[in-house]
């Protein structure tokens, strides 16, 4: 992971901590331990995701988090 992809997987953590209404840390599990998606999903798609709004790219990290049964 290189210094770009660290800082959108950090704004991307965050942002979406903000949304479901829980920590960073608690987000941060659940994308690492929980499941795969910060290295199966959010990094490999860095290149099309960055280009999103932050709206756009909150929802569909939600939406992942939905299909593989991170959260409800």
């Amino acid at each position: 992971m290189n210094a770009k992809e660290l800082e959108f997987s950090i704004f991307c953590i965050e942002n979406v901590a903000v949304k479901l209404g829980l920590t960073g840390n608690v987000v941060y599990k659940l994308l690492t331990e929980k499941s795969e998606i910060l290295d199966d999903y959010i990094i490999p798609c860095y290149p099309a995701l960055h280009t999103q709004g932050k709206e756009y790219i909150v929802d569909d990290i939600v939406d992942v988090m939905q299909e593989k049964g991170v959260i409800s």
